[in-house]
Parts: C-alpha cells; structure tokens; sequence
C-alpha cells in the first residue's frame, strides 16, 4: 500500500490530533467492542470513516494484514496524526465523509464515534453505500439520541451568558443524535439490507474532565470565542457539572450490508 491524500473543498474546524490521541480512552473502548464483533479474512479492502489519531486505524490494519486499509477523516490534523503514526500501512484521505470518495469500492467500512459530527446522516448513508462493494458491511457506532445530555444542556445555558452570549449570535449545534429506528429508516433509504440498530446507555466516569470537555466535547464551542475567553467557558460549563465528572454516554450501533 501506498499512502495518499485527497483533500475535501468543504470548509472543516480542526481538532487537537495530539490531545485527543492521549485522552480518548473512551472512544477506544468502544471501538474495540466494535472491532471484536468483525469476521476477518485478512485480505478485504476496508475503510475507518472519520478515523481521528489513527489509534483505531492501527487495529484495523492488524486485522487484514493482507488487505488494504483507508483512513478518513475530515479534519487535517488528524489526517497527518494518522499517516505519521502509521506511514505506508494505510492510505488517507481528507474528507468529509458525507461525501466519500475512496480510491475504489470496499468490504467495509468501520466507524466509531464520527456519524454524530456529521449534520445530514441521509447524505452520509448513501455515501458510504456507494463506496462499498456489493455485499460490502458497514459496522459503526456513534452518540445517539440523549448522548451526553447533562454536558449538551450545560454548555447551552453558559452560551447565553455574558461575556459569552454575543459570540453565539447565529451559532447551530455541531451534533446529530439519532435514535435506533431513525437510523434503520436512513439506511433503508440509502439502500441497505440487514440493518440492525440499538442503542446502549454507557455513564463514564472521566478522570481528565476538563482536558476532555475542552478536546472533544466543546471542541465546536471554542471556534467562535477569541482565544481569551476559551479557558474561562470549559470553567463555566464545568462549574455546572457534577464533581468527579460522569458523562451521560448513550451510544447508537448500527450494521447494515450493501446487496
């Protein structure tokens, strides 16, 4: 395999790479209950579908030793985090996975914790139909309907706040939490067979709260804010939550087959 880049003509906030790969305990917990649920041959071509630092990537690639692994991810930083962590062994790409253009169709495409970045999960569905082969999987897992409520409503109080408020003006949530049976119907629509969809409340205990919340959570929050006022909004929004932090994690699972 050969490494690669294409890059995507949709403006993307970038994130963290080094931060989020120290802190994303989390996040590889579940992908690895994820992973677990694959049969592998070892030679199918497959897909991470918003593949952050690369950490899970990594996994991937020791499934299918013999096959061929793309990394995706919208944002730059995680891109170069992934092709420097794992060189020649993948090939990435920079993309906005609601509108995937991978090299050519593949087995599968595996997914955790990215769909609910994405705003049109119509549109994400039926791009990642069209990059699968016939019979191809999708296996994916993302927050879903009620994902960190506690967090979502305290950062919404704080955004009306002084001196915050000003800075919101016409600001949109960055999230999309779906439930089980709005997911199975968009993936129908995309064109899939053998959907399975369900949900799972997972409460997590955080023991870097605030350096999370300040990395993953409210990362789309700071993007309007001067660099000044950063700091002090992660401290309001904590100052609302319980201590020590317990997210109120609901994760949304979701496989599905291509005919």
């Amino acid at each position: 395999m050969s490494a690669g880049e294409a890059t995507s003509p949709s403006p993307v906030h970038d994130w963290d790479a080094a931060t989020y790969d120290r802190i994303s305990a989390p996040q590889q917990r579940w992908a690895a209950e994820q992973l677990d649920r694959l049969e592998l041959a070892g030679d199918e071509a497959v897909a991470d579908a918003g593949c952050g630092s690369g950490r899970v990537t990594r996994e991937l690639c020791e499934r299918v030793p013999r096959g061929t692994v793309y990394a995706v991810d919208a944002a730059p930083s995680m891109v170069a985090h992934t092709r420097r962590a794992l060189g020649d062994r993948v090939t990435t790409l920079c993309q906005d996975i609601a509108e995937l253009a991978l090299p050519e169709p593949v087995d599968l495409i595996f997914s955790n914790a990215t769909f609910h970045w994405v705003p049109d999960h119509d549109a994400l569905f039926a791009a990642l139909h069209r990059n699968l082969k016939p019979g191809g999987r999708l296996v994916a897992q993302c927050g879903g309907d009620g994902n960190i409520e506690s967090v979502r409503a305290a950062a919404a109080r704080v955004t009306t706040q002084p001196p915050f408020a000003d800075h919101f003006a016409g600001w949109s949530s960055p999230w999309n939490y779906a439930t089980a049976d709005q997911t199975a119907g968009r993936l129908a629509r995309a064109g899939f067979t053998e959907i399975e969809t369900w949900s799972q409340e997972r409460p997590t205990p955080m023991r870097d709260g605030r350096i999370f919340l300040e990395t993953v959570i409210l990362v789309r929050h700071l993007d309007p804010l001067p660099p000044a006022l950063r700091d002090r909004f992660v401290d309001a929004v904590m100052e609302q939550l319980p201590d020590p932090l317990v997210l109120d994690y609901v994760r949304l699972n979701m496989r599905a087959r291509r005919a």
